[in-house]
């Protein structure tokens, strides 16, 4: 019995979506998924096994995952009868239902539509005890238009915790820019709740490379960690003359702090592998014990420029002969980028993505 996956993505990062989960099943798994369907802010895999080869942990280029139950040809006048028969031939109990379109201009336009449609369906599934609070399964909707629904399944492990798997944030009103909610985004992503009350204390030290205006920063401040702001450019906003930064106009290829910090964060524009070096070799000798960074991906061949920092990161950790967690993803927040977590030492050794 085959299987479809529906993974969404950002647009244009379509084909990185299919070359990375394709290659993360087959290593992973053994499991060849061949292509269905690109289209604008997703992609579909059909794999001739049962199994779910990755979670949205896994894979960068994917912000959530589910599996197709039904691809269904709608209607102008009733949507809600062929959905209700299609999600009938199953017989799961969902926790919850969510409504999803394309992360497009024409995607966002179904959110009035999602609006209404969205309590009528809960409305009849309810009566035919599809709905429960004990049930894990979640029944996600994905309109590509209003003519067409891909009904789709996902379990927690699978999918992203937020519809669309965007998870939106508000701009602080006293950041100094709005790359302040990459590092927020990364934080939630990465750690979660908990981990950044264990992990994100006052108290801690962090160094900020390619720190102006002081976006990264501010969320190091605001949780009362001193940062070492390093970038020849001004800092602003709250982040300029803060007790707890110390700016320094140096070359942040070249920096090192007078101690170990507790945390490592970097978005400087260069080279994707470059920075993937500088990272590793800040933990490897011990000045740092976890970093978040962006590498800035080309246009061509994104999924190689991350393998292969990817890469440059296991063997410098490797030739050190030290564990190390390691997460990547391509954020809401992002653009031509992706963000990493590093971390060592890993509690169970090497965490691949």
């Amino acid at each position: 019995m085959s299987v479809v996956f529906l993974l969404q993505t950002r647009p244009g990062f379509e084909r990185d979506a299919q070359q990375e989960a394709r290659t993360v099943a087959l290593e992973r798994r053994g499991l060849e998924l061949e292509p269905v369907e690109t289209g604008e802010g997703f992609v579909l895999l059909q794999s001739d096994a049962p199994l779910t080869p990755f979670g949205w942990r896994d894979l960068a280029f994917s912000r959530t995952l589910s599996r197709v139950i039904a691809d269904i040809s709608l209607g102008e006048k009733d949507r809600l009868t062929p959905i209700l028969d299609a999600v009938g031939q199953r017989a799961a109990t969902f926790a919850s239902v969510w409504l999803e379109w394309p992360d497009t201009n024409d995607g966002k336009a179904m959110s009035g539509f999602a609006r209404k449609f969205q309590p009528l369906l809960e409305e009849k599934l309810a009566a035919a005890g599809r709905l429960g609070q004990d049930a894990s399964t979640r029944l996600q909707l994905f309109f590509p238009s209003k003519s067409r629904v891909l009904v789709s399944v996902s379990e927690p492990q699978w999918g992203a915790p937020w519809p669309l798997g965007i998870l939106r944030l508000r701009m602080p009103t006293d950041a100094p820019s709005r790359s302040t909610l990459k590092l927020a985004e990364a934080f939630e992503v990465f750690l979660g709740e908990q981990g950044q009350q264990d992990k994100l204390k006052p108290g801690m030290t962090a160094v900020d490379l390619g720190a102006a205006p002081g976006g990264w920063t501010w969320q190091l401040l605001r949780r009362g960690i001193k940062v070492y702001a390093v970038d020849n450019g001004p800092m602003k906003g709250s982040c300029d003359g803060h007790p707890l930064v110390k700016h320094l106009r140096q070359d942040g290829f070249r920096f090192r702090p007078p101690h170990p910090v507790d945390w490592l964060v970097c978005d400087m524009v260069e080279r994707p592998g470059r920075v993937a070096e500088l990272m590793a070799d800040w933990l490897a000798e011990g000045s740092a014990r976890q970093a978040v960074f962006n590498l800035k991906l080309p246009m061509k061949k994104r999924a190689e420029a991350l393998a292969d920092a990817l890469e440059r990161i296991e063997a410098r950790m490797l030739a050190a002969g030290l564990a190390y967690s390691l997460q990547v993803k391509q954020l809401y927040h992002d653009r031509e980028e992706v963000t990493v977590y590093l971390a060592r030492p890993a509690a169970a050794g090497r965490r691949r993505r």
